[in-house]
């Protein structure tokens, strides 16, 4: 059938709708790969009863900010949903997602214009994880669209340089025979200056410990002699259970992780403008390599006084800096490897927490005056709980760093309520490529 694109949803998809009928306004279609606007040929593939699913067999009129996608495995890899836009358009849709976002879920009409941070919009990522096939011919690659089959990928054009050639280094291992069979995936991660490499191998937890100890540990000597920028190699024991994660790449994990065993050349540090981070295996830390700089000076931003709140803290990113404005700063983080990070990194002005957010402001909360609180909360947001705390809080200005624009609307509804306005919201484009929104918003009262 024939079918118009109204728009693009949160997600990637592009929303159409089948004719109208007795019963009322058509069913809304969701398919991806698409522009607002154009109009396509379309084969549903999945009917429910409030919606469909269907794929564009044939683009008929196609959008003027359509582009040839830049890498070869784009619709096919689960990576990326944009690659079909230009760069300026991908910002223009993220801006009009965003804002709708905020006006029909928090019922907010933003009073100034929203801020748009782009980025370079390749080689940006400093992390990334790739699935392993190793016991019935080998195969590094990433999964396939909205499934857990594996899609085999020689190169990522979004990621950094130096992950790209660490690609090539496993590929001609695996081709060689020298990777282990016990291996299921392995995560990458460049330094600021793409120079130095840390490893994360993960194999699964029903091996023998001593065998999947000896096998990470061979391959990550043949790695440093294949690559000398690995500088770091932690060995995990852990099991997927899903296959999509935060940025598309990165599968969820939710089981526990085991560190088996770290091997090190040398610290891994990751450098801003303003400080050194030491950031371990399995440590949270941002995946833009060329905006955290920027991140970190709007997030940060509000003055200085006596007390700052920095939840979800990770390994310091804003507490470092919130140091230098404040005369004491708390740090709350709930990860084992980000916390013991945090604790490393910062300076004596800071303390440290390690405890989830809702315990400690259950705890804390009502003995605290901060004069500015910053949230990064993962994607499923702060939660009513959390949010209901903040407001009762009460600082002066409240900084929420969000991944999720639906999520990020929800937790503004307790907050406006608790005499919340907004100042200013910033789109912080992290992501190029893809569906995903990162954004600043600045909150006074």
């Amino acid at each position: 059938m024939n079918l118009t694109i109204e728009k693009l949803i949160y997600g990637g998809d592009g929303l159409a709708r089948l004719p109208a009928d007795e019963r009322g306004r058509g069913k809304a279609v969701f398919m991806p790969f698409v522009l607002e606007g154009e109009k396509v040929v379309a084969s549903i593939t999945e009917e429910k009863p409030g919606f469909a699913r269907a794929q564009a067999e044939k683009v008929l009129e196609p959008s003027a900010e359509r582009s040839e996608p830049h890498c070869p495995y784009f619709q096919r890899c689960g990576g990326c949903h944009y690659q079909h836009a230009s760069y300026d358009h991908q910002l223009a849709i993220k801006v009009a997602i965003l804002e709708e976002n905020l006006r029909r879920l928090a019922k907010l009409e933003l009073q100034s214009e929203l801020r748009v941070h782009p980025s370079p919009p390749w080689n940006y990522r400093n992390r990334t994880r790739l699935q392993v096939r190793a016991d019935s011919g080998f195969a590094l690659g990433y999964f396939k669209v909205s499934s857990q089959e594996l899609l085999p990928v020689e190169q990522c054009p979004i990621s950094s340089p130096l992950i790209n050639r660490a690609l090539g280094a496993l590929w001609e291992l695996g081709r060689a025979g020298q990777i282990p069979a016990e291996l299921r995936a392995v995560e990458l991660f460049a330094d600021a200056d793409d120079a130095r490499l840390q490893v994360e191998l993960y194999v699964g937890p029903q091996e023998d410990k001593d065998q999947r100890t000896q096998a990470g540990q061979a391959l990550g000597e043949r790695l440093r002699e294949t690559l000398s920028e690995v500088a770091s190699v932690y060995l995990f024991a852990h099991s997927i259970q899903s296959a999509r994660g935060a940025e598309g790449h990165t599968p969820q994990v939710q089981t526990t992780e085991e560190l088996d065993r770290a091997q090190e050349t040398g610290e891994f540090r990751y450098r801003t403008k303003t400080s050194s981070f030491r950031v371990s295996g399995g440590s949270f830390f941002q995946v833009n390599r060329f905006l955290v700089d920027e991140l970190v000076t709007i997030a940060t931003s509000g003055g200085s006084g006596e007390l700052a709140l920095d939840l979800y803290a990770g390994v310091g990113l804003f507490t470092t800096v919130l140091a230098s404005s404040f005369r004491h700063t708390i740090a709350v983080e709930s990860s084992q490897s980000s916390a013991a990070d945090l604790k490393y990194n910062v300076p004596p002005n800071v303390k440290a927490v390690r405890s989830t957010v809702d315990a400690y402001l259950a705890a804390k909360g009502a003995k605290l005056h901060p004069d500015l609180v910053i949230v990064d909360p993962p994607r499923a947001g702060l939660g009513e709980r959390v949010a209901r705390n903040l407001a009762m809080l009460g600082p002066p200005r409240l900084t929420y760093v969000s991944c999720d624009p639906a999520t990020l609307a929800r937790d503004l509804i307790p907050l406006t309520a608790g005499g919340y306005r907004i100042e200013q919201v910033h789109l912080v484009d992290l992501f190029p490529q893809t569906y995903h929104i990162e954004s600043v918003v600045q909150l006074v009262r």
